[in-house]
């Protein structure tokens, strides 16, 4: 039966694409829904997201940020105020034209992004530099009518939370605009794991409406990028098209300057394709809803089932989020089953380990075994728990270490795409034929200028030959 389970899923290195849907369904974190394009995420889904919510709202909030909530309508004429902004987002606008039975008067789009709605409500809100700054992010859903879409990664409706923000100067802005994407890259290294490349991307990848995109770029295991979470300055240009005007110290009229960030549900994409194996889900200890499960083995015989609910107390008395599997499921169903799931821990408890006074501890992970008095359980368990989260991130970074060529022309590039998958090295003229000559050969994007890592790999553009002077990672992206 348990071998069952797990044969459920296709081998990553037969078909990566199938491998991840099968994850995400036998782990039962979405389904499919009748509205094609939307997916309903079940409990062991939304509480990956709940962890990712809490970590995020409280690294926020300790830089200064508050929450409010905005409409999910933006009528057509307010979205039509920032021409760049609308062009960038029309083809994926799903627009309300009727209330009940009656034709609107105006068109309603359903949010695909708030930024002129947070623009309107800034417009009315700021009169004075006193009023400054405005520091505010909302939690909620944005739709965007995707073409193809798959789970978590690409879906028509999908969570997410916005920060927006309004300054008095430019340099505010720009510092708020780094800072946002110094907080999302600390989130997915120390908590997720993921190690990320922090980097500008180019003006054709930027955000549409920003006079700058930073964004933190991830590598899947399967050598694909992932956009894991950007951080926009907007400069003034918003605040000119809604007319966002504050009075300075000197009784001057002064444009505000403002940023936007963001990161989204395709974070559990990413947790799934850079931490997961052939047996199912393999999660951080520090974003898993359940960091450990405790299995009695033989749980009829007596005193079993006793102890194992109290060792599960013990652990969830020391801080460790923790489970007891107490239902009729063979050991070997249990075990497939917490495996799938990602459980990082599991705790194996028999009449011969309780007699011995002793459980045997399980990482997800690596699958190793290890022996632990019953009264050290807790200890040593929250440990093992900092081990495995080290360790996964390691293992992480060196797998996209590894995965990072250099290319110093166009033959050398092609190369590298057609036989590593990975991110590609390279430096750029800077113009925009020649990212658009890449894309439409190769399938190949700019993914960011990273910012700790200008080396100068060479004195030419890797598609033109022309001089250049900026590294650009590139790669297929999600």
């Amino acid at each position: 039966m348990a071998k069952k389970l797990v044969e459920a899923i296709t081998s990553m290195e037969d078909d990566f694409a199938q491998w991840y849907t099968d994850v995400v369904k036998k782990a039962e974190l979405c389904g499919y829904t009748s509205v094609k394009g939307c997916m309903a995420i079940k409990p062991a889904g939304y509480a990956i997201w709940e962890n990712i919510q809490h970590e995020l709202d409280r690294r926020f909030k300790e830089t200064g940020v508050q929450n409010v909530y905005m409409p999910m309508f933006i009528p057509e004429s307010l979205l039509q105020k920032e021409k760049d902004h609308v062009e960038g987002f029309a083809p994926e606008v799903a627009w309300v034209t009727h209330g009940g039975l009656d034709q609107l008067q105006e068109r309603l789009c359903v949010r695909p992004t708030s930024e002129t709605l947070f623009c309107d409500f800034y417009q009315k809100e700021i009169q004075s530099h006193r009023d400054l700054p405005k520091v505010y992010n909302q939690w909620g859903s944005v739709v965007r009518w995707e073409k193809t879409t798959r789970p978590f990664l690409r879906s028509r409706e999908f969570l997410w939370q916005e920060g927006h923000t309004a300054h008095a100067t430019a340099e505010e802005a720009e510092e708020r605009t780094i800072q946002m994407l110094n907080l999302y890259a600390d989130f997915c290294e120390q908590v997720l794991a993921i190690p990320v490349i922090k980097g500008r991307k180019t003006d054709k990848e930027k955000f549409a409406g920003a006079e700058a995109t930073y964004t933190i770029e991830s590598l899947m295991h399967d050598g694909k990028a992932l956009q894991s979470g950007t951080s926009h300055n907007f400069g003034d240009g918003f605040a000119k098209a809604f007319g966002i005007q504050y009075t300075d110290k000197n009784n001057k009229l002064q444009y505000v300057h403002q940023t936007s960030w963001g990161m989204t549900t395709r974070l559990i994409g990413a947790i799934i394709m850079v931490h997961g194996d052939d047996s199912g889900l393999v999660l951080p200890p520090r974003i898993a809803p359940v960091q450990t499960m405790v299995i009695p083995i033989q749980q009829h015989k007596e005193g079993v089932l006793e102890k194992a609910q109290e060792v599960k107390e013990g652990l969830v008395q020391a801080g460790i989020a923790a489970g007891l599997d107490d239902s009729d499921k063979s050991p070997g169903w249990k075990f497939s089953e917490q495996e799938m799931r990602g459980i990082p821990v599991r705790v194996e408890l028999g009449p011969k380990d309780i007699e011995a006074g002793k459980c045997v501890l399980v990482r997800r992970d690596t699958r190793e075994k290890t022996e632990c008095a019953i009264e050290d359980v807790a200890q040593t368990v929250k440990e093992l728990l900092e081990t495995i989260q080290r360790e996964m991130f390691e293992r992480a970074k060196a797998h996209r270490d590894s995965h990072i060529s250099d290319a110093h022309d166009y033959a050398e590039f092609k190369r590298a795409v057609e036989n590593k998958p990975g991110f590609i090295r390279g430096m750029w003229c800077g113009d925009q034929a020649c990212e658009d000559k890449i894309k439409e050969d190769l399938a190949v994007t700019s993914r960011c200028m990273p910012f700790n890592d200008q080396e100068q790999i060479s004195d030419v553009c890797v598609c033109c030959g022309k001089p250049a002077h900026k590294l650009v990672y590139w790669g297929k992206a999600y």
